[in-house]
């Protein structure tokens, strides 16, 4: 063994060594002896609550969908629990396994140090994490916020320092109407309920250099909305990555005349370099964000001026400490939140907390329509009251322990996990793979 090599298994490594045994782990010299959740150093601040256990549950409201649910509970040796969601589109299995995986990181540790847990399971874990990591970490990392804000006695969004506003987080709906008697509906609907936003997308798909008869297509439709909705009501337009960048540029110029609040994903998020380039066409505001884990995987559209607004997602960014961070770096730049929030409640619910305390916030994004559905009669089920569903416009903020809510495993049980599912997948008239 070399020098180096010997000298870095350190403690009882050595006397391992000594006696001539070689451990698997250790054959590449780079492996560290096991060590217990948290940290020694930490002895003497620890506040007497620990980690006991850790359940991950698989949730489906319907046998086919391709989003079940995945939500974190972490039980403590005082009887207080808390709930996290990191549900991944197309990847359920996958989350709950590696929730599952983090368990040595957890049991034993105190909840209260979310930071060095936080720390521990992205760096320790080596490499660098990506949507699944990324969305086991989230779920884990709403748990423990939640235990911690009950513990304290006082609302997560108290901890990190809001409520800014005291009527709630302003946030939008979507909408499918698309006939003009269809939105002057919704318009009558929007004002009785003090709703002042809402997001749509693009018709149709696209391929990287397009026919001016489906861009003209695509134009149309927008007008038509602008048109149905009224100038007062904001509209946020989603590309969804379904164009290229060539397209993108001649649209974004298009529109310019409707006053949109923001074009979201113009292009995939990776590009940077063209999401940039785009930018630089448009006087719309753009965003991206909703695939993006950990404030690191936002750094390089923030600083290359390619964004507006930052959509990161609480269940794949990495929970609260990652929201917060991402929102804070994009604060430094002057770019605005408008995070992403198309999974469950527990998600949806944890965001608010982070909106309320955000000095950067912009408008909440959920997954749902101005007239509430079978699913928010479920989650109102779960949780006794209508979790995610606006007043005047806005998200109410509960004044509660943690993040507000009390859920049972009996609740879940009704609806039991029905395995992964791929999400949609769409194809050009040549079958070629479409962005969607």
């Amino acid at each position: 063994m070399q020098r180096r090599g010997f000298l870095a298994l350190g403690g009882p490594g050595l006397a391992w060594a000594a006696r001539g045994g070689r451990r698997p782990a250790d054959l590449c010299g780079c492996a560290l002896a096991p060590q217990p959740a948290g940290s020694n150093a930490f002895e003497g601040l620890r506040s007497g609550v620990a980690i006991s256990g850790l359940k991950v549950f698989g949730v489906s409201l319907t046998r086919d969908s391709d989003r079940p649910y995945v939500f974190v509970k972490i039980e403590t040796d005082q009887g207080v629990a808390g709930w996290g969601e990191g549900t991944l589109e197309g990847k359920a299995g996958a989350v709950m396994a590696c929730v599952n995986d983090f368990r040595d990181f957890l049991i034993g540790a105190d909840p209260m140090q979310v930071e060095h847990l936080w720390q521990s399971m992205y760096v320790q874990s080596f490499y660098r994490a990506g949507p699944v990591m990324g969305s086991a970490i989230s779920g884990i990392d709403q748990a423990l916020w939640d235990i911690r804000g009950k513990v304290l006695g006082m609302p997560v969004y108290k901890l990190l320092g809001g409520p800014i506003d005291a009527r709630g987080v302003r946030g939008y709906y979507h909408t499918n109407a698309s006939t003009r008697d269809e939105l002057a509906k919704l318009r009558e609907t929007a004002i009785e309920q003090g709703v002042s936003c809402f997001k749509a997308g693009i018709p149709g798909y696209y391929e990287w250099i397009e026919t001016n008869a489906k861009i003209g297509r695509a134009v149309a439709s927008l007008e038509v909305m602008r048109e149905g909705l009224g100038p007062d009501i904001d509209i946020a337009i989603d590309f969804h990555a379904k164009t290229s960048p060539s397209v993108a540029q001649i649209l974004v110029k298009e529109v310019e005349p409707l006053n949109l609040l923001f074009i979201e994903e113009p292009c995939p998020p990776e590009n940077v370099a063209a999401m940039a380039k785009i930018a630089r066409h448009s006087t719309t505001p753009i965003a991206t964000g909703e695939r993006l884990v950990a404030s690191y995987g936002c750094r390089e559209l923030i600083e290359m001026g390619a964004i507006d607004i930052l959509q990161t997602d609480i269940n794949h960014v990495g929970g609260i400490t990652g929201l917060w961070k991402a929102a804070s770096l994009a604060g430094i730049s002057g770019v605005s939140m408008a995070p992403h929030a198309c999974e469950g409640p527990i998600g949806g619910l944890a965001t608010l907390h982070v909106d309320a305390a955000l000095p950067n916030f912009l408008v909440q994004e959920i997954c749902g329509q101005v007239r509430p559905s079978a699913q928010d009669k479920i989650w109102e089920e779960w949780f006794g009251f209508p979790a995610m569903r606006m007043v005047d416009g806005r998200f109410p903020l509960r004044d509660r322990p943690g993040l507000g809510f009390d859920l049972s495993e009996a609740s879940l049980a009704k609806y039991p996990f029905g395995g992964t599912r791929p999400m949609a997948r769409a194809f050009h008239e040549d079958g070629s793979v479409a962005e969607w």
